[in-house]
């Protein structure tokens, strides 16, 4: 079996000096190449078979997967549980971690345990409300948020110590992340939020949906003024719109996604909307590549996981790059 912290067959990426991590995506983005990242919903199962499959998807088209933890507010399997899995399949994972749900202690140990498992990044989220989830009735705990998580999560890397100030024996090698939403107002605070998170730690943002480019251009050049794109790396998220009324529902009800007009009637005058949904997710990711300082995508791809190939192959993003895929580690295992 190939262990995360060994070169990727046939890229030349090894770990450097100055790595955090030894994760496939940190060498990717160290590379200087245009990362891909995508995210597998966590399945309402105990069979690790329903994990494997939604992965699988992904195979040979993303650097790494996000594993959701209970996002809106609904109980499906855990995310270090499907990490768990499929870091013994030598996916490279990054391990959401809201702060909903678990007290300093309980994120301290699990960050400790992901890390045992190979995971190289956590990205630290404060959590959705309960309020609209299927468990409404569940206490929030809050104990942390995302900034307060990036910085404990940073001692306990940087310093090898609990909060609590006690030694850790083996300090967890991670990659720290965070969310930016370049989209929710007040707009002009954006980029001095994004700055706060990095002071705090974070290494990798990924961002909201970005399907106003006009906006989000503007958001970047306030981050190029503040010197932002040169201390972390930002992945700007995309996905393909399943129809134009899934797109005004998002519009409507998802805070901080803005849909453009032009976007909607696009998807209103096609033919097959879902296809043109894809179409649109494509010429997005053409314009987000021409921006300077985005250095990948995320692909959020709900429930049209199946896409992300067609996506990712259609737009052209990986420049003739192959990313880690079950046979080629399987091929390097025999050849070891």
């Amino acid at each position: 079996m190939r262990f995360d912290d060994e070169p990727d067959p046939g890229e030349n990426l090894p770990i450097l000096p100055g790595h955090f991590s030894p994760g496939r995506l940190e060498r990717v983005l160290r590379s200087g190449a245009f990362a891909v990242t995508a995210e597998v919903s966590p399945p309402d199962s105990a069979d690790p078979e329903d994990v494997y499959e939604r992965a699988a998807v992904f195979d040979g088209w993303v650097d790494a997967i996000n594993a959701t933890d209970g996002s809106g507010g609904n109980c499906h399997m855990s995310s270090v549980g499907v990490c768990s899995l499929l870091t013994r399949r030598g996916y490279a994972m990054i391990l959401q971690m809201t702060c909903r749900d678990r007290n300093r202690i309980s994120i301290q140990g699990d960050a400790l345990g992901a890390s045992a498992m190979g995971v190289a990044n956590i990205l630290c989220l404060t959590g959705d409300s309960v309020s609209n989830g299927d468990h409404p009735e569940a206490k929030a705990v809050f104990d942390l948020d995302c900034m307060t998580l990036l910085g404990t999560l940073r001692t306990m890397r940087d310093e090898g110590e609990y909060l609590s100030g006690r030694k850790i024996k083996s300090p967890p090698r991670v990659f720290l992340g965070a969310a930016i939403n370049p989209f929710s107002p007040p707009h002009d605070f954006r980029p001095v939020r994004f700055a706060q998170k990095v002071v705090a730690g974070a290494q990798f943002v990924q961002t909201q949906y970005c399907f106003d480019i006009d906006r989000f251009k503007r958001y970047m050049q306030r981050v190029r003024d503040e010197g932002l794109h040169e201390q972390v790396f930002i992945l700007a998220g995309v996905g393909p719109l399943a129809s134009a009324r899934a797109a005004e529902w998002i519009r409507t009800n998802v805070p901080g996604v803005f849909i453009p007009d032009a976007c909607i009637d696009r998807l209103k005058g096609a033919k097959d909307q879902a296809q043109e949904g894809v179409e649109i997710c494509k010429d997005v990711i053409g314009q987000l590549r021409e921006i300077e300082g985005v250095h990948g995508v995320h692909i959020m791809a709900y429930r049209q996981e199946h896409r992300v190939p067609e996506i990712v192959a259609g737009s052209g993003i990986l420049e003739g790059r192959t990313p880690w895929q079950p046979a080629t580690a399987q091929a390097a295992s025999g050849a070891a």
